[in-house]
């Protein structure tokens, strides 16, 4: 995963949370939902591309024995 790639999901990351909080300190339910789906799309995305990474051996190494 490069550097872009994890910023990119930590931003859509925190403007989901943002959306979320403001959902519930307002009252909106669909502010909150829509937050929700945000976090957790980047969430999945981070997940595919970590999956990504290690079928391609990239990211941290393990000591062969």
């Amino acid at each position: 995963m490069s550097f872009a790639d994890k910023v990119n999901n930590k931003a859509r990351e925190m403007r989901g949370r943002v959306k979320r909080n403001t959902g519930e300190v307002i009252g909106d339910r669909r502010l909150q939902a829509e937050g929700r789906s945000e976090e957790r799309g980047s969430h999945f995305r981070q997940a595919g591309e970590r999956l990504k990474d290690a079928f391609l051996g990239r990211g941290p190494r393990r000591p062969r024995y």
